[in-house]
């Protein structure tokens, strides 16, 4: 395919992703070049790698999402950043966004995910990185006067766990609708825990 497309912007990105994401839930990711990725949207493997630094990336692309919505909701949280950040993850399985794992048309994408180690490493080493994001965003909160590396660690292993076990429940046939109610209901749990302790 001829190289027709402008090296940069989000237009471009956006269009690097699509093409990763689409050869990759087609034929798994290990079995997917980066070369072959550029090929098919048109760029070359220097341009892919100027957006996505690791071959993983191209498929786990939310991680600025991610961090950019603890950023937002521990700015916005005031006094009470708990519940800012509580009405943020729910905002985002109330709008069944990718995040949440609850986004129509997820089961492929969380099977090209458990079949590949690379990428399942990939997405622990994320799941660190925004934890250390939520750290340094507590920390330097003034209203916030609790354990900023405590509550990161048990939100985001927290938040973890529940996504996993959606997941789960998605991939093993469960319905959309009764998956998300349960998913609701167990980010509410977690927040409670947080909130109130884990103890009783």
């Amino acid at each position: 395919m001829p190289r027709t497309a402008a090296r940069g912007g989000p237009q471009t990105r956006a269009r690097i992703s699509d093409v990763a994401t689409r050869l990759f839930l087609e034929r798994g990711f290990d079995a997917v070049t980066v070369a072959e990725v550029a090929r098919e949207a048109g760029v070359s493997s220097v341009t892919v790698f100027k957006h996505f630094p690791r071959k993983e990336d191209l498929l786990l692309d939310r991680a600025d999402d991610a961090t950019e919505l603890l950023r937002t909701a521990v700015r916005s949280g005031g006094a009470d950043v708990l519940t800012s950040l509580r009405e943020a993850v729910l905002r985002l399985a109330d709008d069944r966004h990718a995040l949440s794992g609850l986004k129509d048309g997820s089961i492929p994408f969380f099977v090209t995910v458990a079949s590949s180690p690379a990428l399942i490493a990939r997405a622990r080493e994320i799941a660190d990185e925004v934890q250390q994001t939520l750290v340094e965003e507590l920390a330097g909160d003034a209203a916030f006067d609790g354990d900023a590396a405590l509550l990161a660690a048990f939100l985001i292993a927290g938040y973890t766990t529940v996504l996993t076990g959606t997941a789960r429940r998605l991939m093993a046939g469960d319905t959309p609708d009764d998956v998300a109610e349960d998913h609701r209901a167990r980010v509410d749990r977690l927040f409670d825990k947080l909130r109130n302790g884990f103890a009783g």
